[in-house]
């Protein structure tokens, strides 16, 4: 059987994935990360140089799966907000791997910088506003789609009712802060 150096480069980028989910970029370790791929750990700096550009491949491969799965809307910042929501929901990892960059690299990568000021542009642009005030709405809506998977299920669940009844009820809160965030920062 010939090698199939996409399959091990796919298969490398999966079982980073876990890793960097589960223990972060400091814990992480190449060692097990090969031995999940079924691939050795030379193929590691092979494709992708270090441990470090690695961790940046799977970020940026998952930021782009969910610029596709949720595309950005500056008209409509609550409509984005709540798609936004649904997909950290559906995908748990996402936002944890994001936590881990945010803790163990404080500063944004220059794709990074580059993705955020173009939407606060376009969204400046949507609502005959400001970059800054733009940029202000955009941090304080993802922070708010953010909160239900940042908060301990008995916070945002204390009584015990239906989990999912109660997430709708969340997800409805969340749309209206976007919303009112919207009317009061880019009105």
């Amino acid at each position: 059987m010939a090698y199939d150096s996409a399959a091990t480069r796919t298969r490398l980028l999966d079982a980073a994935h876990a890793e960097f989910v589960e223990r972060g970029l400091a814990g992480a370790r190449v060692d097990r990360i090969a031995a999940a791929a079924a691939a050795n750990k030379q193929a590691i700096y092979a494709y992708f140089g270090s441990k470090d550009a690695l961790f940046d491949a799977v970020l940026d491969a998952k930021l782009r799966v969910l610029a596709d799965l949720v595309p950005f809307t500056p008209d409509d910042l609550p409509g984005y907000i709540g798609a936004l929501f649904d997909q950290l929901v559906a995908d748990p990892g996402l936002l944890r791997l994001t936590q881990w960059k945010a803790l163990e690299r404080t500063d944004a990568s220059p794709t990074e910088l580059a993705a955020h000021l173009q939407k606060a542009a376009e969204l400046a642009g949507a609502h005959d506003s400001t970059t800054e005030r733009a940029m202000d709405a955009m941090m304080i809506t993802l922070a708010v789609a953010q909160a239900w998977s940042t908060t301990a299920p008995t916070i945002r669940n204390p009584d015990g009712s239906d989990e999912t009844e109660r997430l709708a009820r969340h997800r409805d809160a969340v749309v209206a802060s976007a919303a009112a965030v919207t009317a009061a920062l880019l009105a």
